[in-house]
């Protein structure tokens, strides 16, 4: 394996790369139950402010993370960003605490919003880092690797949540993450400690604005069938999100098992897309191609809409638990997602252009997908209010992801894709 300049062995180098990316989606993913039972806490009504504010935040904080990057030596953004966020974790400790003083509304957009930062630079700011040891051609045999290191974090961040926090509480939650990620910290600063100055490193730099990925995705035919492609299907996502709020609402009314029960769900989620990205999806894409890779997840959540539709708002039996069937949609759509729809897509954004790929992806992926959360809540708060029952809002959805069906094969067969043997 050719890395750059690492005093380590090989083999040491890619089990650290793996350790720091599994404990930093353990640290993601204790804080992301604490994040959702502050949602659970005031419904669905109050999501459409959530995901205002932080279209707003990440639209002002992209430009601000690249300039970061390509300013400052990448250890040194790292050890700042993780310390600083390791700090902020140990500052809402009291807020949790006085939870139900300050309000689940008020804490809530705030520590919506802080996680969601949390996202775009620790997990951003890892791959970047990554970038700077491997090799773009050796980073094709390792990045699967250090990928399903956190897959394993994403599994066990919310199993130690579900188990500890009615134990703990929520707030003790908040230093376990903090742990992790200074965990994850010490790997990343282990493989920093090289000669040269090789670890600060930036990479080429790709340059343009949030505009040009705008543009770039309005004119290629690819990156405008993703963008609507992440507006229909991570529409059908937050639909559920929002309808599971609701849920939990209604069924908890203590912090920690509102926190246990999203700490659930996403175990059982991520799980769901651990099985696909082991099993089907690999064996799509290798012999079928990115075609079918995109098109069966649409066509599990026009499956899963349809029994919404039939049965509504009803708790049915799985596995001898009785569970919501709106949170089994939630575990379909978003399993299906993470599991095979993110490998398909990303296979397919590697044919494109590389100016073209990163600014139109970024623009996907940060602008279009936080809109569709603010479009979509907004408007189910709206039929909500308006006396539409969860049916009907079954049938709209399955409709969209009957569309959402045809949109992921005309990305997979877009004309503009490269040729996959084509070297770029």
């Amino acid at each position: 394996m050719n890395v750059r300049r690492s005093p380590l062995g090989e083999g040491a180098t890619l089990a650290l790369s793996i350790i720091a990316f599994f404990f930093v989606m353990t640290s993601y993913y204790v804080l992301r139950p604490l994040r959702d039972q502050l949602v659970g806490a005031v419904g669905s009504s109050s999501l459409p402010w959530f995901y205002a504010v932080v279209l707003v935040t990440m639209l002002a904080l992209t430009p601000v993370f690249g300039w970061l990057v390509a300013r400052f030596p990448g250890r040194r953004v790292v050890a700042t960003s993780y310390l600083a966020f390791i700090a902020c974790m140990v500052a809402f400790i009291p807020a949790f605490v006085a939870q139900d003083t300050i309000g689940a509304k008020t804490l809530g957009v705030v520590f919506f919003v802080w996680v969601s930062v949390f996202n775009l630079f620790v997990v951003s700011l890892f791959w970047s880092f990554m970038a700077d040891i491997f090799r773009s051609r050796q980073a094709r045999l390792v990045f699967p690797f250090i990928a399903f290191g956190g897959m394993g974090g994403a599994l066990l961040g919310p199993l130690i949540t579900r188990l500890l926090v009615e134990r703990i509480g929520v707030p003790s939650m908040l230093l376990i993450s903090a742990i992790t990620l200074l965990a994850a910290l010490g790997a990343l600063m282990a493989l920093s400690a090289r000669p040269g100055d090789a670890g600060a490193a930036h990479g080429e730099a790709v340059g343009g604005s949030i505009l040009e990925g705008a543009k770039s995705a309005f004119t290629q035919p690819f990156l405008r069938y993703m963008a609507i492609l992440m507006l229909l299907s991570d529409g059908i996502g937050t639909m559920a999100y929002a309808l599971v709020a609701d849920y939990a609402k209604a069924h908890f009314t203590d912090n920690a098992g509102r926190t246990a029960f999203y700490a659930s769900l996403d175990l059982w989620v991520n799980g769901l897309g651990a099985i696909m990205q082991l099993t089907l999806t690999p064996l799509l894409l290798r012999g079928l191609g990115a075609v079918w890779a995109m098109v069966v997840p649409s066509l599990v959540n026009f499956v899963l809409l349809a029994l919404l539709v039939v049965f509504g708002p009803a708790d049915i039996g799985v596995m001898g638990f009785t569970v919501p069937l709106i949170a089994v949609v939630m575990i379909g759509s978003r399993g299906m997602t993470y599991g095979m729809i993110k490998p398909a897509s990303d296979s397919l954004y590697t044919r494109m252009p590389r100016e073209a790929r990163y600014k139109g992806k970024n623009f996907i992926e940060t602008a279009v997908w936080r809109f569709g959360d603010l479009a979509v809540t907004s408007a189910l708060t709206a039929a909500r209010m308006a006396g539409v029952g969860i049916s009907t809002i079954g049938l709209v959805c399955a409709g969209v992801a009957a569309i959402a069906t045809e949109i992921a094969r005309r990305a997979a067969t877009s004309p503009d894709l490269l040729p996959e043997d084509r070297d770029r």
